[in-house]
């Protein structure tokens, strides 16, 4: 049964593309069921049934989870379910069209309902204290951690598609980079002034003194010449926004939800914020209207005399 899963993972990651998340969110998941149906007696993918898919649906339901320090009697939660749903969906539906299961007992499950959460989004002042330079001397770390926030401000970019860009997908001069988002998508991405400013800077004046003679063709380099991992970019950012004063919990999505929530706010297009994100469906981007609709009630709440 796990010969069958790692094959699903292959297609994932060199065919469909995906994230390195959600390829991890996947095996997880089908890890967890090929483990219980074994300890069911079950050995083969055609002797699954529905009924095996529920039970173990419940079984996950009621798991507790074994978190250090977690709540006692702490379930999994729905939004966890919903993945562990979608990974068994998708891997039928790779196994039924490569014809290496008869059919597809997964078709029928329903995902539950998600919580519509709203994108949490930084202030203009935030955002301001965030991108202003902090008074040190200027190194290599420094202009990288600038550049870095300027583009992700300035384009909206994930964190993984900030980590992989590659210096041939900038293109200063006109003012624009070509990103390679989520299922090897490409998407062309203005890049404002004040972003193209800072990454010269880095790439003139911090970059050159990174590079190694194994050093990748990504733009932005560790201290090692490495380039940077998700994990490891996102603590740079976090320690800028202490520096800056900001006491809220950063996300690694906030910068990329401000960028969204701005744009609309100061009357973008819906359409055209959907291509600049790389959302495959308008419905995603249908969130950030939420977002403005919640800021209006806020205002209204606040100056309106009898609201």
């Amino acid at each position: 049964m796990q010969t069958l899963v790692e094959d699903f993972l292959v297609h994932l990651r060199h065919e469909r593309g995906q994230s390195e998340a959600t390829q991890r969110t996947y095996a997880h998941a089908l890890g967890r069921f090929v483990q219980w149906a074994a300890e069911q007696g079950v050995k083969d993918w055609r002797e699954v049934t529905l009924h095996h898919l529920v039970s173990f649906l419940q079984h996950e339901h009621h798991r507790p989870l074994k978190i250090p320090h977690a709540e006692p009697g702490r379930r999994l939660s729905s939004e966890s379910l919903y993945l562990t749903i979608a990974a068994l969906r998708a891997f039928y539906r790779y196994a039924v069209r490569e014809r290496l299961l008869p059919m597809n007992v997964a078709e029928n499950l329903s995902l539950p309902r998600r919580w519509l959460r709203l994108p949490k989004a930084l202030s203009l002042d935030e955002v301001r204290r965030l991108l202003e330079p902090p008074p040190v001397p200027e190194t290599p770390g420094s202009l990288c951690d600038q550049a870095v926030l300027e583009l992700a401000y300035a384009s909206g970019l994930r964190l993984s598609e900030l980590c992989r860009l590659r210096l041939e997908q900038l293109h200063l001069e006109s003012g624009f980079v070509t990103v390679i988002g989520k299922g090897n998508k490409e998407r062309v991405v203005p890049v404002g002034r004040k972003a193209v400013a800072a990454l010269q800077a880095w790439l003139t004046r911090g970059r050159p003194r990174t590079v190694r003679p194994r050093s990748p063709g990504t733009v932005f380099l560790t201290s090692r010449g490495t380039a940077f991992h998700p994990t490891t970019l996102w603590r740079r950012i976090k320690k800028r926004a202490r520096l800056a004063g900001l006491d809220r919990p950063l996300t690694p999505h906030m910068l990329r939800h401000s960028f969204a929530t701005h744009l609309l706010e100061h009357g973008a297009d819906l359409r055209v914020i959907q291509e600049l994100l790389g959302h495959a469906s308008i419905q995603t981007t249908e969130i950030y209207t939420h977002v403005g609709t919640a800021r209006l009630r806020e205002i209204h709440r606040r100056y309106h005399p009898r609201a």
